[in-house]
């Protein structure tokens, strides 16, 4: 039974380390820069086919991938909402009809790339074997790949806290995100901030996709069930809490981890619930405000 419960919660580790990488970029470009981005889960899929890419075409460690691709991945988010969010928001009449008309182009942009994707992978499932041995503890057998995407997921999760709390970027960040006028006023300069925001958003995504490519198969079609997923964690950890979207994260690996268990195939379905639920008793979440 130890072992057991053991892999249960290991697995739902792994799981809400990737969901809270994922949802934390989500809270920065909704939260910050008031963009839903629907197309969020498709940078997932962009960083996870540029691990299976570097390695299977170059033998390039998905590790060193994480290095290569992310300033890639922030300057691909950074560029993207300087060229048009930006220009949705400068265009729009309203604040309401901004994040409505910026949810449709990123409906948009979530179209354009999966098609793309499709016409040079096509739709069959991609993977890799990397780091597959197995690791015995406390009498449960995990491959090694597991394990360090884990120590990853956190690592990486810890890195980013300490950026929004620990220096002068992360304060101009938290700034922005409580009243972007009052901090307009004080010298942060907003539109920076907000893309900034919104390629650290696709630079999570991205290296949470990196990350996936190392234990799950890959396909050009995973992105929207990620994005749903995030929107989720974000709800349920606090809209703009960054804490809240890493604790949200692993909250809901811990409970998919365990409806999988128990019913294989049921864990997105156990994530609408939740979703319903949490509208219905605390649409603030955890710990929004």
């Amino acid at each position: 039974m130890f072992v057991k419960i053991l892999d249960i919660v290991l697995g739902g580790l792994l799981l809400g380390g990737i969901y809270a990488l994922i949802a934390a970029g989500l809270s920065l470009q909704y939260g910050v820069a008031r963009v839903l981005n629907i197309s969020h889960g498709e940078f997932i899929m962009l960083g996870a086919f540029a691990a299976w890419l570097l390695y299977a075409g170059a033998g390039i460690s998905p590790l060193l991938s994480l290095v290569i691709c992310s300033p890639i991945l922030f300057l691909l988010g950074y560029a993207l909402h300087r060229t048009l969010f930006r220009r949705l928001k400068r265009s729009s009449p309203s604040q309401g009809a901004c994040e409505g008309n910026s949810m449709l182009a990123s409906f948009g942009l979530l179209f354009i790339i999966q098609n793309i994707a499709l016409i040079i992978w096509g739709g069959n499932l991609r993977g890799y074997t990397y780091l597959a041995f197995p690791v015995n503890l406390g009498g449960a057998i995990f491959a090694a790949n597991r394990l360090v995407t884990l120590g990853f997921a956190v690592g990486i999760a810890l890195a980013f806290y300490l950026v929004l709390v620990r220096t002068r970027l992360g304060k101009a960040i938290r700034a922005a995100a409580q009243d972007p006028k009052v901090a307009a006023s004080l010298g942060v300069n907003i539109d920076r901030v907000l893309a900034i925001c919104f390629g650290f958003g696709t630079l999570m995504a991205g290296v949470a996709g990196l990350l996936m490519s190392m234990c799950y198969s890959i396909t050009p079609t995973m992105g929207l069930e990620y994005t749903i997923i995030s929107i989720i964690v974000v709800a349920l950890g606090g809209l703009g809490s960054i804490p809240g979207s890493f604790l949200g994260g692993i909250i809901l690996g811990l409970i998919g981890s365990i409806v999988t268990y128990i019913q294989p195939g049921l864990a997105l379905a156990a994530y609408y619930v939740i979703f319903m639920l949490l509208l219905l008793v605390r649409p603030t979440g955890i710990m929004g405000k």
